[in-house]
């Protein structure tokens, strides 16, 4: 199938398939100037399906830039390496660099073409649920600096998104678990009948069936395009709301090190389980729902109490990773709320004591 993320002279196609990517020429082919294709990847994405790309482009020659897997490549170093390469190989603002592997080579690459030259074609290939999902399309790409995730970067469209599904096959439970929760983010945000066929249908997404999860990456995606077709820069609080339990989560992922200790969906998971409980704590959502939420997850293995995260710090000190959210403004920070699953808001009246003594429990 193919869905279209409609920005005007900026649009591109969502290409879904299982096998596209040894079957990939069809799309791939026309970006390929001069027979050639510059392929970034890391080191494990490298390992199970550059050999399958590059099948399935017979004539055209690949350049493969690889990379160290893991959050820890998102950074200023790996992206000078990038962008230094693709210069030494003469990449030029016609050309097409192809982004294979999961958030962090999407948004690493997505990042280096839109300040080579300034700005070169790119194409998301993601390889994990998670990317395929969410990061790979919409078009936010960044690093990570020490202050916190993602505070440098871009907003840069890709020219085409293609998404295999077979490739989930290659991934343990853990990488499963950690898009699974983007997906039911979805559901969560604004679509309560998606969050109940979550509920019947996440095992099933977990253990490996294919029309789960096809239909899990489906829905996610159209919902996904819609919401970056209305608010591409996030100026109308409509994709803000993507930031469903993001901001409790990238202070956890601060206070981890951006390490595989708490993967970035395990981290977003939690957020929307603390999310819900902060609203119920305000009066603002059902008690019932908080729990919905916190069972739904728990019961797929995910950890919904931040005291099992075993943190050695302060609820202070996690309202001070949060100071460096993106969404602060005038020195106040968005919050996205809920009144309940599928009626989520964005909410600039939280004061950050309130959320400290709220964590402080939530630690304790």
């Amino acid at each position: 199938m193919i869905i279209d993320v409609a920005l005007g002279d900026r649009s591109y196609p969502i290409h879904i398939r299982p096998g596209l990517l040894g079957d990939a020429a069809a799309v791939l082919a026309p970006l390929a100037r001069g027979q050639r294709l510059v392929v970034v990847t890391d080191e494990t994405v490298a390992t199970h399906h550059l050999a399958t790309l590059a099948a399935g482009l017979p004539g055209i020659r690949l350049e493969p830039i690889v990379l160290p897997p893991g959050e820890a490549t998102k950074d200023w170093a790996h992206l000078q390496l990038v962008v230094e390469r693709l210069l030494d190989l003469g990449v030029e603002r016609s050309d097409a660099v192809v982004a294979l592997g999961g958030g962090v080579i999407g948004d690493l690459v997505g990042f280096a073409c839109s300040m080579l030259k300034r700005g070169c074609r790119f194409v998301q290939v993601p390889t994990t649920l998670l990317s395929h999902v969410d990061s790979s399309v919409g078009g936010k790409t960044a690093i990570n600096a020490a202050a916190g995730k993602n505070l440098v970067g871009a907003f840069y469209q890709p020219v085409a998104v293609l998404i295999d599904p077979a490739v989930l096959a290659t991934l343990p439970r853990r990488e499963l678990m950690a898009g699974y929760a983007e997906v039911a983010k979805y559901g969560l945000i604004n679509d309560a009948g998606f969050f109940a066929w979550c509920e019947a249908n996440g095992a099933a997404v977990l253990a490996g069936d294919s029309d789960a999860q096809i239909h899990a990456i489906a829905h996610s995606c159209r919902a996904k395009a819609a919401v970056v077709a209305a608010d591409e820069r996030e100026t109308d609080d409509v994709r803000a709301l993507l930031n469903l339990g993001h901001t409790f989560g990238h202070a956890f992922e601060a206070e981890t090190g951006f390490s595989s200790r708490l993967l970035h969906g395990e981290a977003v998971a939690l957020g929307m389980v603390l999310a819900h409980r902060l609203s119920a704590r305000l009066g603002l959502c059902p008690e019932g729902d908080a729990a919905r939420v916190t069972a739904h997850l728990a019961g797929l293995g995910f950890a919904t109490e931040a005291r099992d995260l075993g943190l050695d710090c302060s609820a202070a000190r996690l309202v001070d990773h949060m100071k460096h959210d993106k969404k602060m403004s005038a020195g106040r920070l968005a919050f996205i709320l809920t009144r309940g699953i599928g009626r989520s808001f964005v909410s600039r009246d939280v004061e950050l004591a309130e959320v400290e003594a709220f964590l402080a429990g939530e630690l304790a």
